[in-house]
């Protein structure tokens, strides 16, 4: 089979693109601000990507048009497949007919940690020796791509996905993950987001209810038991059997920072403990998840948190990007208040007293409404400094973050931003750049302005 994927440079499509070529098909794609990850990861596999829209190529004459849920009515191309009533499918409903059917899928939703998280997950399955298929909204540094099969050594069923909430395509309102039909579902946690297609959080909790109610009897849930909506959620209808974490009278992880140590209990009972390379209750929290939905495929707990012991997360989360004239630069995927806030702390427990510039690009959809514009000097509160880049906005950045005073700089031009840190910056500091996007590169931008700092001093 030929296909030819609209969008094909979104993490989510890119992982379908990887995996329909691994499975033996012809996979070409178009999509317009082409960047890494994903433009890397599919160069690598060979797979032709198309710069822009143009209704000329239906000339391509694939077999089927597998559609992204960034493509919108008006797009040229898609305009003429439906003028000419070429075949088409969105992405989730091609994964699921051509790659999950008859597998044991374990899904991994939320509104934070989901990546993470379901890296995790396929980590102790890999581990174990399961050699599990996997489709992640990033790239695992212990596997180095972000979709694969399942290996075919083993035959294995497992298949691990991040459940996303977002839409399915134009034609198809209902979140993604309702095409998954789960068999292991981790729901992680649950606020307000994607605020250009969801009118408020009671919205989302509906397709969540959606999603549960797609798990057979057979299946698990491994539900946050400290998310209201969540337990909400699951009060509309459940007929899958739940385990909770997060909870003190059932399971939750201890642990500190300093020594990466991580401790499983339940009802306070110590399961196993190990030391591993992340931190953050967060993070900790994400690791019990994993782990009670690797035992639901036959990992014990104790060898899934020995497991643990060599996972490394994942791109974009708090990824060290280099250090230049003293001072580190991070990159980390987060653009939702609370994982701002989230992603800040873990960086101060991790270097204590020194200096955290802190430098945001509010991209996502949500963000650039200005939803929760107001969270942000909060979510900011323990950064040093603060350097935002408002172009594109519809709102007024500096007015928004005026609460943090003389810690806030807002330029709407990429390298005027870049000289302000550089200025700003002294040997210690900690840079800790924010984007879900590429953000204009700006993390090579900075370490080589540090570093072009350095030589004229």
């Amino acid at each position: 089979m030929h296909i030819h994927i609209l969008g094909i440079c979104g993490t989510f499509m890119a992982g379908v693109a990887q995996l329909a070529r691994a499975a033996g098909h012809r996979v070409t794609g178009c999509d317009s601000g082409v960047y890494p990850p994903m433009s890397s990861q599919l160069a690598a596999a060979e797979i032709e990507v198309i710069e822009g829209y143009e209704a000329a190529q239906t000339a391509i004459d694939p077999d089927c048009f597998v559609v992204g849920n960034a493509i919108s009515r008006g797009n040229p191309l898609l305009e003429e497949i439906l003028d000419r009533n070429l075949p088409f499918v969105s992405g989730p409903q091609w994964l699921a007919e051509h790659v999950l059917r008859q597998r044991w899928v374990l899904a991994v939703a939320g509104t934070h940690g989901k990546t993470t998280t379901a890296a995790m997950l396929a980590w102790i399955l890999e581990d174990a020796g399961l050699s599990p298929g996997f489709l992640i909204g990033g790239v695992p540094l212990n596997f180095g791509v972000s979709a694969r099969l399942p290996g075919e050594l083993r035959r294995s069923p497992f298949f691990v996905i991040e459940a996303d909430e977002y839409d399915t395509a134009f034609c198809d309102k209902r979140s993604k993950f309702v095409h998954y039909r789960p068999r292991t579902a981790i729901l992680n946690n649950l606020e307000f987001d994607h605020a250009d297609i969801f009118a408020d959080l009671a919205a989302i909790e509906t397709q969540f209810h959606h999603f549960v109610r797609t798990l057979p009897r057979s299946g698990l849930i491994v539900a946050n038991a400290a998310e209201t909506s969540l337990e909400r959620v699951l009060a509309r209808g459940c007929w899958t059997p739940v385990e909770r974490f997060n909870d003190a009278a059932g399971w939750y992880a201890e642990g500190s920072d300093g020594d990466g140590s991580l401790q499983l209990r339940q009802a306070g009972e110590l399961i196993g403990s190990t030391s591993w390379h992340l931190s953050g209750a967060h993070n900790r929290n994400n690791a019990v998840a994993a782990l009670l939905a690797a035992r639901h495929a036959g990992v014990p707990l104790t060898r899934g948190l020995q497991a643990l012991q060599s996972f490394t997360n994942v791109k974009r989360r708090l990824e060290h990007r280099g250090t230049a004239a003293g001072v580190t630069v991070y990159d980390d995927f987060a653009h939702h208040p609370t994982a701002i806030a989230t992603t800040v702390k873990g960086l101060r427990n991790k270097v204590g007293s020194r200096r955290i510039l802190a430098v945001i690009e509010p991209r996502s959809n949500t963000m650039k409404l200005g939803v929760m514009k107001d969270l942000l000097p909060t979510s900011l509160g323990e950064a040093d400094l603060v350097f935002c880049y408002s172009a594109g906005l519809g709102w007024n950045a500096a007015e928004a973050l005026a609460p943090l005073g003389s810690r806030l700089r807002v330029d709407d031009d990429l390298d005027r931003l870049v000289e302000h840190v550089r200025a700003a910056s002294r040997p210690g500091d900690q840079v800790l750049v924010m984007s879900n996007g590429g953000f204009g590169g700006v993390h090579d931008k900075l370490l080589a302005a540090l570093a072009g700092g350095q030589e004229q001093a």
